[in-house]
């Protein structure tokens, strides 16, 4: 089974993360979140009229768009290549959010897991307490503003060719696409946002006056954390879920997987992809050589490094790093 959290922090996460979702006008900055609106969504503009006699001719069958289908897309080996909070915490370094000594006590933990084969709770919260202290004190604007940095330079890039038209599909067929993951919320808008997607659910860290106080709002949005979101979103926008569609890479997805009626295995991890094979769902496999991707891994998960040897020499330490941030998103 999937790894259990605490249920009633993952409730709060999730509803979290449903009443701070903001849906996305394409092209536009995120507005406040939904729960902030007055009312109900505004109903798309209007078509121009038709001023050709191909227009015309559509117009005489008007596609309508199906309000109450949806897709929901997790981020990481679903929608991009690599853990986004991995490129997250570069971008974090880059701008000297924390030091190395801070990614050696993280890495430690990493390493005790490695070793162990299990998951130690106290480990997980203290990664977690540790992530949250960089951005203690920080603003908000500060850390969206590093969020649009990292999007543009780092993660476009790594959006999968094939998840892509995926998620192209569910627009051209005038579906609402959400991102769902347990990416910081603001760097999981950003994404939503220059893909032209319609919002992002994912983990609420709590601020006052627009300053990050260092804690979470539930806990990280994960597993059951994610299916409240999706349950939250869905009584607001009215989907039938029975009718949505989730991808996802991981197992640990499954209580979103299963709560939609067409659920979509991407990319996935061995229990995942015995799971949907024994129960008839769709799997897609968008990776082409997946031992030459993990030989390089190294190379992509260090965060910092210096050239040449020494690079080489530190590389196994940027991977322990690497994993360990990964481990608390």
């Amino acid at each position: 089974m999937w790894r259990r959290r605490d249920a009633r922090v993952q409730r709060v996460a999730g509803e979290a993360s449903a009443e701070h979702a903001v849906k996305l006008e394409p092209g536009a900055e995120p507005g406040p979140p939904l729960a902030d609106a007055d009312g109900a969504a505004a109903a798309p503009a209007a078509p121009p009229a038709a001023d050709t006699a191909a227009e015309a001719a559509a117009d005489a069958e008007p596609f309508v768009a199906d309000p109450h289908v949806a897709a929901f897309f997790d981020v990481d080996n679903t929608l991009i290549q690599g853990a986004s909070i991995i490129l997250l915490a570069r971008g974090l370094a880059k701008h000297r959010f924390f030091t190395a000594r801070d990614i050696a006590g993280l890495a430690w933990s990493q390493a005790k897991f490695r070793i162990s084969g299990e998951e130690n709770a106290d480990d997980v919260a203290a990664g977690r307490d540790k992530a949250l202290s960089f951005v203690e004190g920080r603003t908000v604007a500060e850390l969206t503003e590093l969020s649009e940095e990292v999007v543009d330079t780092s993660m476009l890039d790594r959006v999968w060719p094939g998840t892509r038209s995926l998620v192209q599909m569910h627009i051209d067929a005038g579906q609402q696409v959400w991102l769902v993951t347990a990416t910081p919320v603001m760097l999981a808008r950003v994404i939503a946002t220059r893909l032209g997607l319609t919002g992002a659910l994912g983990t609420v860290a709590e601020e006052h006056d627009g300053v990050y106080t260092g804690r979470l709002v539930g806990d990280i949005l994960h597993g059951p954390g994610k299916a409240h979101a999706i349950a939250k979103l869905a009584e607001a926008e009215g989907f039938d879920l029975s009718r949505c569609y989730a991808y996802s890479d991981s197992f640990n997805d499954m209580p979103m997987l299963t709560m939609v009626g067409n659920p979509v295995a991407i990319n996935p991890d061995s229990r995942l992809r015995k799971y949907a094979s024994e129960n008839g769902w769709d799997v897609k496999d968008f990776r082409t050589v997946r031992k030459a991707a993990k030989k390089a891994m190294p190379g992509v998960l260090a965060v910092g490094g210096l050239a040449g040897a020494r690079a080489a020499a530190r590389s196994s330490y940027g991977v322990r790093a690497a994993g360990s941030l990964r481990r608390m998103f």
